[in-house]
């Protein structure tokens, strides 16, 4: 997923928002710090006015950081795997799962990736599909035959599409002995 660019009207716009939103707490902050009235605060070193909005920044750089945590959860509590964050954030699947580490329920995100099933010396993948949310398995038999599952909708469980890959790697044994 390609992250979409920024407009040059979309950047002054977040710019003007963010500066508005910035001088208020700024102005706070150095009250606190300095302990001067309102009406002095930009009265002083031009240094140390520009280290006051530095440190405020830093303060907003942690929020937006605890408030992109909170949208991770969100999204993974709905189902995004890592992976799909990643996408949305232009990192890789292990970047967005480090970055987020509790973003993910990992018994929930085990459900949803994929395995293997090994029985009757064939072997099947299982996977969940995106768009349904359902499961399908392709398989290979001990006799070689390969199969990919066809039904319509998909099976709603990991359970049923193991089930049916079972079946069929049963029915695809090699007839030895």
């Amino acid at each position: 997923m390609l992250l979409p660019e920024i407009t040059t009207a979309e950047r002054t716009a977040l710019d003007t928002a963010l500066l508005d939103a910035l001088n208020p707490l700024a102005a706070s902050m150095r009250a606190r710090a300095t302990g001067l009235p309102e009406d002095r605060l930009w009265a002083a070193d031009p240094a140390d006015v520009a280290l006051s909005i530095l440190s405020t920044w830093k303060v907003v750089d942690e929020e937006v950081k605890r408030l992109t945590a909170i949208s991770a959860r969100t999204a993974g509590s709905y189902g995004a795997s890592y992976e799909r964050m990643g996408a949305a954030w232009g990192i890789t699947r292990q970047g967005a799962r480090k970055k987020w580490p509790d973003a993910v329920d990992k018994l929930e995100a085990a459900e949803r990736e994929a395995s293997n099933l090994e029985l009757f010396g064939g072997t099947a993948e299982l996977r969940r599909e995106t768009s349904s949310g359902g499961w399908r398995w392709t398989g290979q038999g001990a006799d070689g035959t390969r199969s990919e599952d066809n039904v319509a909708p998909s099976h709603a469980t990991k359970e049923e599409a193991a089930a049916h890959a079972g079946a069929f790697l049963k029915e695809h044994t090699t007839d030895e002995g």
